[in-house]
This record gives structure tokens, sequence and C-alpha cells, in this order.
């Protein structure tokens, strides 16, 4: 690509290609140059340096999986939404293995994209929580649990730990289906009296 074809978001495009096809610990600004065919120098036309180059990454990695969870999640409530959201998830992790990982990043707080990208995707995940009837710090808990059960799932599955010959798809849709079940007993002992959607459903 000539010289002239850079741009930030140039730039940044091809930083996420190179973490996705290479992993994170390849990332450079030599690295980056090289893959465009030109001096390092010309790069700092654009982004600040590495740390800069990464906090871009991030913002960029975080706001796409933001998009697919938000567009799998529309429409729908409660377990639907949460295995619609835990999918698209998990298909971004997998798509986009280097770029995934960037989204572990938190934002700083003088990172306005990275916070909007964040806050983006947090909303939808409150959106998908409410459908259990959790809301505040209750939310911002299962928000963290979901998290992690996710996450530690994917990065699981990327680093092949799942060496059993059985349906890993079929592995992580119980995983879900158990948080949904975790989500409606949270709600239930959030609100002492008030019965889950489940509970509900037995008795009505």
């Amino acid at each position: 690509m000539p010289r002239a074809g850079l741009s930030r978001r140039v730039v940044v495009a091809e930083a996420a290609r190179l973490v996705d096809e290479l992993g994170p610990h390849h990332l450079t600004m030599a690295a980056v140059a090289q893959r465009f065919g030109v001096a390092v120098p010309s790069l700092y036309k654009h982004v600040g340096g590495l740390e800069d180059l990464q906090r871009r990454l991030a913002a960029l990695a975080v706001g796409e999986l933001g998009e697919a969870v938000a567009v799998a999640a529309v429409g729908k409530a409660a377990d639907e939404a949460l295995l619609a959201m835990a999918v698209a998830y998990r298909a971004y992790a997998t798509a986009h293995p280097g770029r995934y990982l960037a989204t572990v990043r938190a934002p700083s707080p003088e990172d306005t994209e990275h916070e909007a990208a964040a806050a983006a995707l947090l909303r939808t995940v409150f959106a998908v929580l409410s459908g259990y009837g959790l809301v505040g710090d209750d939310a911002v808990d299962a928000t963290r649990m979901v998290h992690s059960a996710l996450h530690g799932f994917v990065s699981l599955e990327a680093a092949g730990s799942f060496g059993m010959p059985q349906d890993i798809d079929r592995s992580y849709e119980c995983m879900v289906a158990a948080l949904g079940v975790a989500l409606d007993l949270w709600q239930e002992r959030a609100t002492p009296g008030r019965r889950g959607r489940r509970a509900a459903a037995r008795t009505d």
C-alpha cells in the first residue's frame, strides 16, 4: 500500500489483522510498518507509538465485540438473549483471537473512545440481565460472573484445553443454560419473596 494511503484507521485495522494472524506479542511498530512497506517514522504521523496503537486496537475490538453481541441479542429476552449474546461472544473470540485478547484490557479514564465502546457493550449486557430482573449492583455482580464464565471457556478453547471427544458446542450451550438458571436464582436471592421466572412458571 502506498504511503499516501495511510491513515489512523488504516493503521489500526492492519494492526488488528496482524494480531489475529500472529498474536498480540508480535505487535510492534516495526511489524506494522513492514506490512505497509514504509519506514516506522511514517506511522507516527497517524499513531503516537506502540502504547497508543494498543489502546486504539483495544477500542476497536471492544466496539466490534459490542456491536456483535448487540445485534445478536436485539429483540430477544432472558435465556434466548443470553444464549444469543454468548454465541456471538464466542464467535467473535474464535474469528478474531488476537483482537479478542485486546478486549480484556480495561479502558483508562482519559481514553474516551475505549470508554464509549466499553459502555455500549455494557449496556447490552445490562439489557440482557434486566430480563432476569437484575439491576444496579446485582447487574454488576452478575456481569462479572457471566464475563468470567464466557471468557474462561473461550480462552481454554483457544488454548486447546478441551481434549475430550464430546461436542464442545454442546458443552458451551450447557454452560450458558446453567448461567441462566443461576441468574434466575440470583433474582430470588436479591429480592426475598420474589420468585424467579422458572419458579413462577412451575406454579402458574
